[in-house]
């Protein structure tokens, strides 16, 4: 009950901001979204959800991974990322499409408080582990937002009338640069995730590394995404090619951790 607030007040002003920026972007008024003070109004709803995250995550001493939470910490990181790549990028139209998502993070944990808890034993190394892979899926989860939205672009293109939604988007080649950059950055928190979980698996998990499902759909979406850069850099790989492995990528990294999650918890019950 002592979550109802928070929980109302944040699903409220997500789903607020949801609706104005999409009337605005109707209207034609993308531009005054990207110039004007209602993208600063998001923080407000970061601050009540990021409080719900903390009081839902942290279990005495140790750290909930449940599938709910996860996902909600998910959403809440790719918000938090989009709104301050706002300050450097016209990507208000883009919060439009997130907000949504991000009023769903809010509500799953209050929708499905009884959804089984995960939970595991808190160290500093165990910590910081979990921020770089949440952080991670947030990066990666950006990009196949913006593949998605690449490829739509794209084939609406060649179309007489674009939807007004699609025409206040930031420009092809800007969102190019700006999915191979979080693509970058995502590559290097992955690295990270599946390199400190082979080397420090008994200090982190207690536990000796073991090579299962899990892992190897990670290791697959690393390659993927590798791959992706190398040929970008080496082949000027771009447009239909960069989103279908994105996409690709993206999807095998679902497999690796809320695919496997959604299986123990939801299907399994364990």
């Amino acid at each position: 009950m002592s979550n109802f607030v928070p929980t109302f007040a944040a699903f409220f002003a997500y789903s607020a901001l949801a609706f104005f920026f999409w009337r605005a972007q109707i209207a034609g008024n993308a531009e005054a979204l990207n110039r004007g003070s209602m993208g600063h109004a998001v923080g407000l709803p970061l601050v009540f959800h990021a409080w719900l995250l903390y009081e839902n995550l942290f279990v005495g001493s140790s750290l909930n991974l449940g599938l709910v939470y996860a996902v909600s910490l998910i959403l809440w990181l790719t918000m938090l990322v989009y709104w301050v790549a706002r300050f450097f990028y016209p990507l208000a139209s883009l919060l439009t499409l997130v907000l949504p998502l991000a009023a769903v993070g809010v509500a799953l944990p209050a929708l499905f408080p009884e959804v089984h808890k995960l939970t595991e034993p808190t160290s500093w190394m165990f910590d910081a582990h979990v921020l770089a892979a949440m952080l991670a899926y947030s990066l990666f989860t950006i990009a196949a937002l913006h593949a998605g939205l690449m490829s739509l672009v794209e084939k609406r293109l060649h179309h007489a009338t674009m939807p007004k939604v699609l025409k206040s988007l930031p420009p092809l080649l800007t969102m190019e640069t700006l999915l191979f950059r979080i693509i970058g950055v995502g590559m290097v928190l992955l690295t990270l995730t599946l390199a400190s979980g082979i080397i420090f698996s008994e200090q982190i998990f207690g536990r000796p590394w073991q090579f299962n499902h899990k892992v190897l759909f990670g290791f697959i979406s690393w390659g993927v995404f590798g791959v992706l850069l190398l040929g970008h850099t080496l082949q000027g790989w771009r447009g239909r090619t960069a989103v279908r492995w994105t996409l690709s990528g993206f999807g095998f990294l679902i497999l690796a951790y809320l695919g496997t999650k959604f299986v123990m918890e939801i299907i399994l019950h364990r």
